[in-house]
This record gives C-alpha cells, structure tokens and sequence, in this order.
C-alpha cells in the first residue's frame, strides 16, 4: 500500500505560508565566511533542504486535525475547505462528524423542525463517533446510558476521555462511581484530567470526592479551593457548596459576606436549598417581599421545607406586596453559565 508522508508535494493550493522555505542566500560577515567544501569531484556539495510551501493537510493524523478543527463551526470548517484541494480533503471527516453531530441533536431534543427519536439521535451520534469525533462519542454514550447499556456507554466514554475530551473524561468518572463495583480511585483520576482541562463538572465532582475523602485522601482545604473554582464557572451545586464552606469555615476561612454572596448566586442559578437558605436570610433582614420570592421559588421547586415559612410570610404581606412577589416568581429565570 502507498505510504503517504507528511509533507508531500504541493497540490497547487494558494493556501498562505505556514511553512516557510528554508533560506539559500548567504549572509555575509563582516569577518569571515563559511565556504561550503568541495568534493572530491571539485564541485561544491549542494544541499536541497527546502520544506515543500503548500503541505497536504489530509496526510495529518486525524486526531491533529481534530484539535486544530476543534473551535471550528459548520460555517467555518466549509469556508477552510474552499481555501485549497488538501484542506478540503483533510476536513472532509470533520465536516460530516459536525453535520451528524447537529442532526444528532435535533432528534435528541426535538428541535429544528424535526421530532423528538432518541434511535435516530443515537445513529447518528454513532455515525459522527465513527468519524472521530469526541462529542458525538460523549453524546452517544449518554443515550446508551439512559437505555441502561452501561457497557457500551463507558465504552465510548473511555474512547471520547482518551482523545483528551475534557467532558469524555468527566463522565468516564461518573460512570466509575455509578457502576457495581464503584471504582473512585479511579475516578478521581479522571475528575483530576478534565477539572485541569476547564471541566466545570469535574471540578465540582473532585472537590466532592476530596471532601468526602472518596478515592483520595480527605482534604477539605483543597476541597474548598475546588468547589469556589466550580463555583466561578458557573455550577449551582458548587456555588451552595461555597456559600456552605464560608458559613461553616470548613477549609477555608469564615466570611459570612461571601457566603452570602454565595447562597444568593446558588439561588439565581436555580438552586432549591440556596433559594431557600436566601429567602431566609432575607426574611431575617426584613426584606420580606423578596424573601416570599425566593420561598416560591424554593417550594415550587420542592424545597418542601419552604413551604411553611412561607405561608408564615404570606400572612404579614399585604395583599398587593403577596401579588408583587407572585407576579416577581411567575416571570423569574434561572441564571444561566456562559458557554
């Protein structure tokens, strides 16, 4: 079988010079010059070293391709395939993995016009696996997950986590716990991959295991400093975990301000127990019309011990303060992480 070789020749695409030539020209010195030797022949020995300028992308490892794709759109990856004949052919796996990917979605969830068919989601998802691409591996093992095929799931998990996908490997650590044996050390060594990687989640599982002192030693201090870094990326549970650790001074020093701080971003975000705890705090401060806001909102989300408190609070509120927090409840959104 022919050996391709990265970089062959030029394709004659006018892609721009990534790749620079090596320069021939001699540069003088103002002392002295290296002369090339002269063979045995008396002619001087020649040396052809130039790297070719227009290399074949499609010869590149596919996984490489991928990372130098990865912040690429649909949109984007069509547009560098009109740049020359080798990005084309070298992205071509890519560009259906993300058309897959997306069509994946829309069966999933039931959007773009088409109906909601989890068979067809997962076909497709595996169709876009096939073709390297992590996500679709991420989202392909979750379906078999929710299907109860725990096996196949993890499968594509651990392919996904060895690709270096952040989220593969996050899973791939869930899947560890969740599974009969658990296997947490094993876990945490995935929580460990993706948290340094920027997983949101995993940073939040990490801190949780160091705190429980679940497949790692316990280690509250380093517990804290994880959940705040979960908690300034946007995970709700993270953010109450925070708020909790300042309160209590579990590893980290007590601030009742940044608790605050805390239990009031939790509960914006959509946390039920931090709605709660907030719609507390407020009731004790005096602010009793946003205190019955977020004791609706804590009881609607079934934080059952919100309801009695705020059936208390209701009857201290006149009728058009009781109609404001309603109305303020009813036209509430949780706040949501930036993507």
């Amino acid at each position: 079988m022919e050996q391709r070789t990265w970089p062959p020749a030029s394709d004659g695409c006018q892609f721009p010079r990534l790749f620079s030539s090596i320069p021939t020209h001699k540069v003088a010195s103002p002392r002295s010059s290296i002369r090339p030797k002269k063979s045995s022949k008396g002619s001087a020995t020649s040396c052809n070293n130039k790297l070719p300028l227009n290399p074949n992308f499609s010869a590149l490892p596919f996984d490489v391709l991928r990372r130098l794709a990865s912040s690429f759109t649909v949109t984007d990856l069509w547009a560098a395939s009109r740049v020359c004949r080798s990005w084309r052919e070298g992205l071509q796996p890519l560009r259906e993995a993300m058309v897959l990917v997306r069509w994946g979605k829309r069966f999933k969830h039931g959007m773009g016009g088409v109906r909601r068919n989890l068979n067809k989601a997962l076909d497709s998802f595996l169709k876009a696996a096939a073709h390297g691409s992590a996500a679709a591996m991420v989202d392909a093992g979750l379906i078999f997950w929710e299907m109860g095929k725990k096996d196949d799931g993890i499968a594509l998990y651990r392919k996904a986590a060895a690709l270096g996908d952040p989220a593969g490997q996050c899973n791939l650590g869930l899947s560890y716990l969740q599974v009969d044996p658990p296997n947490p050390e094993e876990a945490v060594r995935w929580f460990y991959k993706a948290a340094f990687a920027g997983h949101v989640g995993a940073k939040y599982s990490l801190a949780l295991c160091l705190q429980q002192g679940r497949g790692v030693a316990c280690n509250r201090v380093e517990a804290a400093r994880w959940y705040l870094r979960a908690a300034e990326g946007g995970n709700a549970r993270a953010m109450y975990n925070t708020a909790l650790c300042y309160l209590s001074g579990e590893g980290i020093s007590r601030n009742y301000q940044l608790a605050r701080k805390w239990m009031k971003r939790a509960a914006d975000f959509g946390h039920r127990k931090a709605q709660y705890e907030h719609g507390l705090s407020l009731f004790s401060e005096g602010e009793k019309t946003m205190a019955l806001v977020y004791l609706e909102l804590a009881s609607r989300a079934g934080e059952t011990a919100a309801a009695h408190i705020k059936d208390v609070l209701v009857q201290q509120l006149s009728p058009s303060m009781r109609a404001c927090a309603m109305s303020s409840a009813d036209n509430w959104h949780a706040l949501r992480a930036p993507r």
